[in-house]
């Protein structure tokens, strides 16, 4: 009786976790499915290539323009920022973390970087408009302390995390006899990190600059608060230092108040269905690394 008992328990168990990943799936789809049925109007009234290619974002105007350009460089300005800082420090964090720091150390970094991702994002929104902002402002000569980098900085900051974890959990797979087969062969602790152990982590560190992309470019309350809001083309290097408008922070300043079905309504929904395939192909993207990853090992 008992192992009967315990064989329809485990059977449960079974059935309960399917259902659970199935639910998961169809959560997927559905959203996809509401977000493509809004934003499909917005596709028919302007042609894609309009849409995609429209260098002016003016709802008010009179016929409204919705070119998504200046929002798309927008966000690409914000994010490409904050992998320029985030990737070297994190990966360095979790070389520092893996390789070098003892046993005491590592077990209070670690926590104490993963920290980071459990402070509110208005918290790093608050700091960069009152802090950072007029401090780079004031070191930079810019008339305002509301611009691109100062959003790439705040999103580097958030992160971190996901970077310096992954790629901690990446390098310390690595086996230990490629360590001592480098030493043995007179390779210094820096070589050894440097050519040996990071090249044979690569995809999993991939990985976890694939999943530090998907939690820069999905932000919104940061980006919203230190960015300027300015819906204008960034040009060249120069772009950073000017303010932008994301995609993420145009659908939290006008959902709001966009009367439904009106064409402004659905050139939203359109911002967030290209927002899901970009983070969408990004995870999977990443997954698929580390997947990869784990098979190596």
């Amino acid at each position: 009786m008992k192992a009967r008992a315990a064989r329809a328990w485990e059977w449960l168990i079974e059935r309960a976790i399917q259902a659970a990943g199935a639910a998961a799936i169809i959560f997927v789809v559905l959203i996809f499915v509401f977000l493509l049925r809004d934003a499909l109007p917005a596709v028919r009234d302007t042609a894609i290539g309009g849409l995609l290619a429209g260098k002016t974002w003016l709802p008010t105007a009179e016929p409204p323009k919705f070119g998504l350009l200046p929002l798309i460089l927008g966000s690409l300005y914000v994010t490409v920022g904050a992998l320029i800082i985030s990737v070297p420090l994190g990966v360095a964090c979790a070389a520092f973390i893996s390789e070098v720091a003892p046993a005491w150390l590592r077990e209070t970094l670690k926590p104490t970087v993963e920290m980071l991702a459990t402070i509110p994002s208005v918290v790093f929104g608050f700091l960069g408009l009152l802090l950072v902002g007029p401090w780079l402002a004031e070191r930079l000569g810019l008339p305002v302390g509301l611009f691109a980098a100062l959003g790439s900085v705040m999103l580097a900051l958030m992160a971190m995390p996901t970077i310096v974890s992954v790629s901690e959990d990446a390098i310390r797979s690595v086996p230990t006899a490629l360590r001592r087969n480098s030493l043995a062969l007179g390779a210094t602790q820096w070589q050894t990190i440097w050519r040996v152990v990071l090249p044979a982590a690569r995809t999993g560190i991939v990985a976890a600059v694939l999943l530090g992309l998907g939690r820069a470019i999905g932000e919104t309350m940061t980006v919203l608060m230190v960015t300027g809001n300015a819906a204008v083309i960034p040009h060249g290097v120069e772009g950073f230092l000017r303010p932008v408008r994301t995609m993420t922070a145009t659908i939290a300043a006008e959902m709001g108040e966009t009367a439904h079905g009106t064409s402004h309504y659905h050139a939203l929904f359109a911002i967030g269905l290209l927002l899901f395939v970009i983070t969408f192909l990004t995870n999977t993207v990443a997954h698929m690394a580390v997947r990869r990853s784990s098979r190596m090992r």
